[in-house]
């Protein structure tokens, strides 16, 4: 599953890429792309969603950062063997 966030910068819409590459919008199903749309239960409601059903965003719309309202975002980088050993 892929989220994205698309749109104008400040005015973001919670999106998803369907199979064939396609951003769909998710702006009546869940408000933003968030820690709450990340959780599990929120991940297991969405992938249960019928893509074809969702409006088709037009294509070259903007994309936007992929999570709205972050606080603190921790990332951690394994690239090369000796740091998964």
């Amino acid at each position: 599953m892929r989220l994205v966030r698309f749109g104008q910068p400040g005015q973001e819409h919670p999106g998803i890429i369907d199979s064939s590459g396609a951003i769909r919008d998710l702006t009546g199903i869940v408000s933003d792309i968030d820690g709450t749309t990340v959780s599990p239960v929120a991940l297991a409601k969405l992938s249960e969603l019928d893509l074809d059903r969702l409006p088709v965003v037009k294509a070259g719309t903007r994309l936007g950062a992929c999570v709205g309202n972050v606080r603190n975002l921790v990332c951690i980088g394994l690239n090369y063997s000796d740091h998964a050993a």
